[in-house]
């Protein structure tokens, strides 16, 4: 069995769902050589997310924005936490709900995604500038 962790800068992107599947791929050669295993990838912030879903149709992301637009709503009255600006609290709650971290299986050097399916970023602030994502392989080496 062998283990790689690897952290990667993602670059900064504007607000709302972004497909990074091929981004993580490029930087984990690693991967390559596991024949069976499980990725896993935990991005290191409390307000974006990580999940995964349709990755054809770019209509699927806008659609994700905006369904949690409406149900995490800007400027809540009920909110306290606002220093940081309208964005800050629904981010944070929007990364809550969709979660921090995805586990892929490894099957022949490669993330076993379904045919449709891709890795989204979910940037949730205004101006949540670049992204940390820690990425831990375990897999059984290729022979």
């Amino acid at each position: 069995m062998r283990w790689i962790q690897k952290r990667l800068r993602l670059p900064a992107v504007s607000r709302g769902f972004h497909l990074i599947t091929d981004l993580l791929v490029a930087e984990l050669p690693e991967l390559e050589q596991l024949r069976v295993g499980t990725a896993h990838f935990f991005i290191q912030h409390t307000s974006a997310s990580l999940s995964i879903n349709e990755n054809a149709d770019p209509t699927v992301r806008h659609d994700f924005e905006q369904f949690f637009n409406r149900a995490v709503p800007e400027s809540a009255p009920y909110f306290r936490h606002t220093q940081e600006g309208p964005d800050d609290m629904p981010a944070h709650l929007k990364a809550a709900m969709l979660g921090t971290s995805v586990t892929i299986p490894i099957t022949n050097g490669e993330l076993a995604l379904g045919t449709w399916q891709g890795i989204y970023l979910g940037e949730h602030r205004n101006h949540g500038g670049r992204r940390w994502v820690v990425v831990t392989l375990l897999g059984e080496e290729r022979g």
